[in-house]
């Protein structure tokens, strides 16, 4: 119960300091990333490291890391599908998670082992 509590309270910060630098950054976009991804990511980092350690945090990271890049290539896929091929935002979207799929696989598997 503890850890869950510690959990909302780092987490329930971290976004809020995200929320307040996006605040501040022009264009008002920015608000929406850093008041949740970084916030999230780094509270769970910081959870796992005191949990468990550096080297876990390292692999943590890491597929942090290679699962954004696979996100970028799927939503460049579903952007292009969804402008140039005029389809429909269920068949982009669904036809590209394979592209997520093979992307997170192959980098993993590629930069890993």
């Amino acid at each position: 119960m503890v850890d869950y509590a510690l959990r909302f309270l780092v987490g329930g910060l971290v976004v809020s300091l995200f929320a307040v630098l996006g605040d501040v950054l022009r264009p008002k976009s920015f608000a929406g990333l850093f008041g949740a991804a970084p916030s999230v990511a780094l509270a769970t980092l910081g959870l796992a490291f005191s949990k468990h350690g550096g080297d876990y945090v390292a692999i943590e990271g890491r597929s942090m890391v290679l699962g954004s890049i696979a996100l970028a290539a799927y939503s460049c896929v579903v952007c292009q599908l969804l402008i140039r091929a005029e389809w429909s935002a269920l068949k982009a979207t669904l036809a590209a998670l394979a592209i997520w799929l093979v992307a997170a696989i192959g980098l993993k598997q590629f930069l890993i082992g």
